[in-house]
């Protein structure tokens, strides 16, 4: 338990350079989905909130989906973003589009955050943290740590290939890249899980509580 500490907290160190990236990158996709929220015409906006008043209304009605439908649409879209950036990195050429998916993650988060508080005010803002933040808390630092270990597993092969050490074996650092992706598969399992059972009801509660 120890050791793996040790190799935990090392390799940390040796690349914090790399999460922070990652980090500054999603963060500035939040700051870009705001910014496109604030750019957004007062016809655009009303023609998006149209679409969401009428989801709203949906959850009013009592049409709901099925929470085995939720947990599979949510799971299936984690865990094939996560395979993207799997295989990405397992490409010298991959490593630019897994800096655009990071990107873009941090985008669709701050657009929707943005535009629900940017509509709604402080009934928005609670709305974001009931619905938006539980699963968020969770698969955040999961696309962080997948889009980092993809860029250092590229870092990695495009250093052999230019030292020319590729006769090196690389089965070892491969066996652990996917071992890694497999436990976030598998947390992207719980974020999942947590979206459809707290998330989704504390919304479907919040909304009916505002109409």
């Amino acid at each position: 338990m120890h050791k793996n500490k040790t190799v935990l907290l090392n390799h940390i160190k040796e690349h914090a350079t790399i999460y922070l990236f990652m980090v500054i990158l999603f963060l500035t996709g939040i700051i870009f989905g705001a910014i496109l929220v604030n750019s957004m015409n007062f016809v655009q906006k009303q023609d998006l909130f149209f679409y969401l008043e009428r989801f709203f209304g949906q959850i009013v009605d009592n049409q709901e989906m099925e929470k085995l439908a939720i947990f599979k649409s949510s799971f299936l879209y984690h865990m094939k973003y996560l395979l993207l950036i799997f295989v990405l990195g397992l490409s010298v050429i991959g490593l630019p589009i897994i800096w655009i998916l990071i990107f873009i993650k941090g985008l669709v988060v701050g657009f929707s955050v943005g535009f629900i508080v940017n509509q709604l005010g402080f009934d928005g803002l609670l709305l974001s943290a009931l619905s938006i933040a539980p699963q968020n808390i969770l698969i955040i630092p999961i696309y962080i740590i997948a889009g980092s270990l993809s860029m250092i597993f590229s870092l990695t092969l495009l250093n052999k290939l230019f030292t020319r050490k590729i006769a090196q074996p690389v089965f070892q650092p491969f066996g652990k890249y996917v071992v890694v992706f497999s436990l976030l598969i598998a947390f992207s399992c719980v974020a999942a899980i947590l979206e459809t059972f707290i998330a989704n009801e504390a919304m479907q509660l919040l909304i009916r509580s505002f109409y």
